[in-house]
């Protein structure tokens, strides 16, 4: 049995993960699943609704969960959807995170009325909005070093409640009744009310009801145009040019203008009147439903490429391969660590199979990535951490496919999930495919600069997690024997070798890249010197190695110190936020 129970484990495992792969049922006879997939243009990025909806959240709550008041449970496709077109009842979701008792008490609310005694409504918050700016636009005029908790916590209040007044004036100006249902019919009536408009102008007779009204929708266009966060209309006919997509509330003044109604924005007026109304039969489920078709075929006609990574994408967000990832490694670790007591070789096996499970997962979620972006592996830092965490993985397989004592495996295991965990706080900031910068726009430097000094990074934890495997064992457990210590030295030395390669050939790289990018190959700014540090370290330890001065403990001890200096040049650039090399998820950072 035992012999067999490591097959059975994998079995069960893979049978786990390949079911996160298949496509979620629908729970409900709206057809969501087509809307989620429809590409909207978002900060300069072409991405499915369904991505929308989950960063938005993230950013408003922390997490991508809905309840309710009545305790339904939505996809976030479906608060979304509420958001856009029944905002009434959105508003009565409690998805803003508030974590200060300072700025609760500005608005006379107590943990108590809370979800999880930290998320509130925008009904419950609506009254003091406007004291909120004023305490934001303060905050503002105060170096961000210097604020206080109340104002950073008042700032990232006003900036989630922007982003959820932007995503509810997208489909809809502020307070409209009956506004669908009035550019629905529009196509219809739009030639007899440019008449009256065009007759007023001149001064003729003319119907004053409906130049009144085309009056009110264009001042309703306008005010969409100038609020709406969704870029969801495409240009007639294949344009590559994302410029030339248009919110609803422009395509709705250019309608106007143009005197024939844009197809895409009826289809989605018509997939807005649709959703959560009743009529006769009950819900419009079939309307809605014929609407989400129609707008997935027109743009099926010109955007078939952009549609189809955008369903990749949908797939992509439902499968959480990262999540499921870190709880293979939870159980291989314990499976590790179990294998140094009873069942060794049976339970080194499980631990050893369940990473190498969780790393072909982990590999599976970077190159979707990578083919949805266009990009080599590591643009921002929450990628960085994706692909530090691989690695480390990676050569911890490797050294355990040699050494065969499960001691890699628990540090695999270990930096795997650290590395995940890490990333997945840093997703709350918002997309993670975000667009890049301009000096950062070259797919050759990120390829090879970026990556041979993130493989750095990624070597120096490894040596810093074997070590800290290494000082833990001999402290707290009598199974540190002296073949498993000269083992565990031997593979730190080699990976501090390997980590002092591939950082100083991507010091040299990142500098390359500075005298074509900046005009100068050296310029000691923070990110420069945190690179340094890394290849100095690494130079110390070896040449101590070298001349006695450390053994086997010393040599330990000053790799658990290159963690520091590694998270330091990795991190710590960032949240110091100055130099060139400074930029993005800095508050999550930390």
């Amino acid at each position: 049995m035992k012999k067999l129970l490591p097959y059975l484990v994998l079995l069960v495992a893979v049978i786990a993960v390949a079911s996160t792969l298949l496509p979620s049922r629908q729970r409900s006879d709206f057809d969501v699943a087509t809307v989620g997939r429809l590409p909207v243009l978002v900060n300069g990025r072409l991405k499915p609704l369904d991505t929308v909806a989950r960063t938005s959240l993230l950013v408003l709550q922390g997490r991508q969960r809905v309840v309710t008041p009545d305790g339904r449970a939505l996809a976030p496709i479906e608060w979304l959807l509420d958001v856009l077109y029944a905002p009434a009842v959105a508003d009565g979701y409690r998805h803003f995170l508030v974590e200060n008792q300072e700025v609760l008490d500005l608005f006379g609310l107590r943990p108590a009325e809370g979800d999880g005694g930290k998320r509130f409504s925008y009904a419950q918050l609506a009254k003091r909005i406007a004291e909120l700016d004023r305490q934001a636009k303060l905050a503002d005029e105060v170096e961000a070093p210097l604020r206080t908790p109340f104002q950073n916590q008042a700032l990232k209040l006003r900036n989630r409640l922007v982003l959820y007044q932007r995503l509810k004036y997208t489909m809809q100006p502020s307070d409209a009744v009956g506004f669908l249902a009035d550019v629905t019919q529009l196509d219809a009536t739009l030639p007899a009310n440019l008449a009256a408009v065009r007759a007023r102008q001149r001064g003729q007779p003319h119907d004053e009801a409906a130049f009144r009204k085309m009056a009110e929708l264009v001042q309703a266009f306008d005010s969409m145009a100038s609020a709406g966060y969704l870029i969801a209309i495409p240009p007639a006919g294949a344009n590559a040019d994302l410029n030339a997509w248009k919110t609803p509330g422009q395509a709705l003044v250019d309608s106007v203008e143009a005197g024939a109604l844009d197809r895409t924005v009826l289809a989605y007026a018509t997939l807005g009147r649709s959703w959560g109304t009743t009529g006769p039969g009950g819900i419009k489920v079939s309307a809605f439903n014929q609407a989400a078709a129609a707008l997935h075929d027109r743009l099926a006609e010109s955007y078939s490429g952009p549609l189809a990574k955008a369903a990749i994408e949908t797939q992509f967000n439902a499968a959480q391969p990262f999540y499921t990832s870190m709880v293979l490694f939870v159980v291989a670790l314990i499976a590790a660590l179990a294998s140094w007591l009873v069942w060794r070789d049976v339970l080194r096996r499980i631990a050893f199979w369940l990473i190498g499970l969780a790393f072909v997962l982990t590999t599976a979620g970077i190159v979707t990535r990578m083919w949805i972006e266009g990009r080599p592996p590591v643009t921002n830092l929450y990628s960085s951490a994706l692909f530090v965490g691989w690695v480390a993985v990676a050569l911890c397989l490797a050294i355990e496919a040699i050494y065969k004592n499960a001691v890699a495996s628990a540090a695999a295991a270990v930096m795997g999930f650290c590395a995940l965990v890490i990333a997945h706080h840093l997703s709350m900031a918002g997309d993670t495919m975000e667009m890049m910068r301009a000096v950062l726009d070259s797919n050759f430097w990120l390829a090879t600069h970026v990556v041979v000094i993130t493989l750095g990074y990624s070597a120096m934890f490894v040596a810093g997690a074997l070590a800290i495997i290494y000082i833990g064992r001999g402290l707290f457990t009598s199974s540190m024997s002296q073949n498993t210590a000269r083992a565990l030295t031997r593979m730190v030395y080699g990976i501090i070798c390997f980590a002092t390669l591939f950082s100083f050939v991507g010091t040299i790289l990142g500098g390359i890249w500075a005298d074509q990018s900046w005009g100068r190959f050296w310029g000691w700014d923070p990110k420069e010197n945190g690179a340094l540090l890394i290849v100095i370290w690494c130079a110390i330890i070896l040449h101590a190695r070298w001349g006695g001065m450390i053994r086997e403990r010393g040599i330990m001890a000053c790799a658990v110190f290159g963690n520091i200096v590694t998270a330091f040049s990795w991190f710590g650039v960032n949240m110091l936020g100055v130099g060139l090399h400074s930029y993005g998820f800095m508050d999550k950072a930390f």
